[in-house]
């Protein structure tokens, strides 16, 4: 059940279309879905904001194609993150008018039931632009997974990409672009100095993302993340390794104040991946 069924059933009471036991009945039905191999959670938006997410590594094609499915049904929009060609392919399938972020690896399929001008009305606010900024063009998938994320939780994205600290010059000439920015998430690979060189520019929360981007001694990106986690630059947040997902959702969060919209929005702060 999304956010804005939830107040259409209670408005439904409240005027008297259906009566207690008639929205009790259905909001009993709907909290998860037993598939057997997974449990979805119908009831993911009105705790968090936005429905599950399906993270696809792990699981069988049909198993993420069932899941979809079901989460499709209530009208949600779904969501497939690190889904690759095949998954993408099956997805597709079942939704023609799915759409495939490739370099991201997110498979999107948009809401089925179009939105309402008084729906749109409870949408959350976003307070400005999360600007993605990538280290290196090896880093862009992480990037990509990043802004899309925050795009589709309803945040107004910029990309600057392969800005990195081996070429300084390259970022100081979009300063103008940095400080826009309300939220600014940094991915970055090998040692990841790049988050500290832009929070000690600005005065806007960075989101530093490292990645697994690197030589050996990078250690699968364990190095990037022990240099963002001792950054000295203040208002640093710093996610898992190759983590654009959680990146992106925490930086929609920031931009939309933080505010709990529970059951006013499609769109609002915070995903959970199935």
């Amino acid at each position: 059940m999304q956010p804005e069924q939830l107040r259409r059933l209670l408005e439904q009471v409240r005027d008297g279309a259906a009566s207690v036991d008639e929205a009790l009945q259905r909001l009993r039905s709907m909290p998860y879905e037993d598939l057997g191999f997974a449990r979805v959670d119908h009831h993911r938006a009105l705790r968090t904001g936005f429905p599950e997410v399906i993270y696809c590594p792990g699981k069988t094609v049909s198993q993420v194609v069932q899941i979809a499915e079901r989460l499709a049904r209530t009208g949600a929009k779904v969501m497939a993150t690190r889904a690759d060609g095949n998954v993408a392919e099956a997805m597709q399938a079942a939704f023609p008018h799915a759409v495939y972020h490739e370099a991201a690896r997110i498979v999107v399929v948009p809401q089925m039931a179009g939105q309402t001008e008084d729906d749109r009305e409870h949408n959350p606010p976003t307070v400005g632009t999360v600007l993605v900024v990538s280290a290196g063009t090896a880093d862009q998938p992480v990037a990509e997974e990043a802004a899309v994320t925050a795009s589709e939780l309803g945040s107004p994205v910029e990309r600057l990409y392969d800005v990195g600290v081996a070429g300084l010059h390259r970022l100081l000439d979009q300063r103008d672009r940095l400080f826009a920015a309300n939220v600014i998430i940094v991915v970055a690979g090998m040692e990841g100095a790049l988050a500290s060189v832009v929070g000690g520019l600005v005065g806007r929360p960075v989101v530093a993302v490292p990645t697994s981007v690197g030589y050996g001694a990078n250690f699968q990106g364990l190095s990037a993340l022990l240099t963002m986690l001792n950054s000295c630059a203040t208002g640093v947040a710093v996610m898992n390794i190759d983590n654009g997902f959680g990146a992106g959702c925490f930086a929609h969060a920031v931009n939309t104040g933080g505010r709990d919209h529970g059951a006013r929005s499609h769109s609002g702060p915070a995903a959970g991946i199935a």
